[in-house]
């Protein structure tokens, strides 16, 4: 059982203005003498690799974080699990990368992808599929606070996510009813719904479900992979009224969305 989290916590704020798939065309041509091509695709073109065994059967997640921004080990937990059950690959390991910040107020995917061609230390690699996640303490560009406007994380190639780990520690801040991890935890797990391709974002839909106001997110009252609750204030209160019907659990795919993963090999 997934531990301890809030259906509804900040789907809509990895979704604003339904960026959290990302710039899927960001390339870079510094190879460096390391076969970089197979992590240089567009966001959801992996998908199929990152659900099924066919071309590998392990994932090498690099956590890539400014001191001080380390994601929870039990966020890591919730993440393994999700994995698990949505994918044929039962080996999931984790490297742990510090990194010291860049100074920057905000960041641009543009800027965050630099930064991975900076760090990065792990590429695909014979059965290995390596998988990058930063954890940023600066906020996305795109935000405006006074609005609401929040992004908590993006995918912006098949295997590069970024998650600002500054703007989720203050999100959760503000409230008594939920933890760093419970928002951290979401978070993850919503991106990697994207790097698996949902919703037709690299993943055919079996049944059409994409919400028609928002690309790449499901129109299923409730999955995990639908847009809603686009402003903080509406983050908030539909946190409280999770909490006061004793609701925990993590916020699941729905039927059309794991039918499309299993279409792929997934379970």
């Amino acid at each position: 059982m997934f531990k301890r989290i809030f259906f509804l916590v900040v789907l809509s704020t990895l979704l604003i203005p339904y960026g959290c798939s990302g710039d899927s065309d960001i390339t870079d041509d510094s190879s460096g003498g390391v076969d970089r091509s197979g992590n240089l695709l567009s966001a959801g073109a992996s998908g199929e690799d990152i659900v099924n065994n066919t071309s590998f059967d392990r994932i090498l997640i690099e956590i890539a974080y400014v001191d001080g921004f380390r994601p929870t080990n039990l966020s890591l937990e919730n993440l393994t699990e999700y994995l698990q059950a949505h994918t044929q690959k039962e080996d999931i390991r984790y490297s742990f990368l510090p990194l010291s910040s860049p100074g920057e107020e905000s960041l641009t995917l543009e800027e965050i992808a630099r930064l991975e061609t900076e760090n990065r230390t792990t590429y695909n690699d014979g059965r290995d599929l390596s998988v990058y996640i930063y954890f940023a303490n600066a906020p996305s560009v795109n935000d405006d606070e006074s609005e609401g406007l929040v992004t908590l994380g993006a995918v912006y190639r098949n295997t590069s996510m970024v998650i600002h780990e500054s703007t989720i520690r203050n999100l959760a801040s503000k409230s008594v009813l939920i933890t760093v991890t419970e928002v951290e935890s979401t978070a993850l797990i919503h991106e990697f719904g994207h790097l698996f391709g949902l919703v037709d974002l690299g993943t055919a839909e079996v049944n059409p479900h994409e919400d028609p106001e928002a690309p790449n997110h499901c129109d299923v009252e409730g999955c995990l992979m639908r847009a809603e609750l686009e402003f903080g204030s509406g983050l908030m209160m539909a946190l409280e009224n999770r909490a006061a019907k004793g609701l925990s659990e993590l916020p699941a795919l729905d039927a059309e969305c794991i039918r499309d993963l299993q279409a792929i090999g997934g379970r």
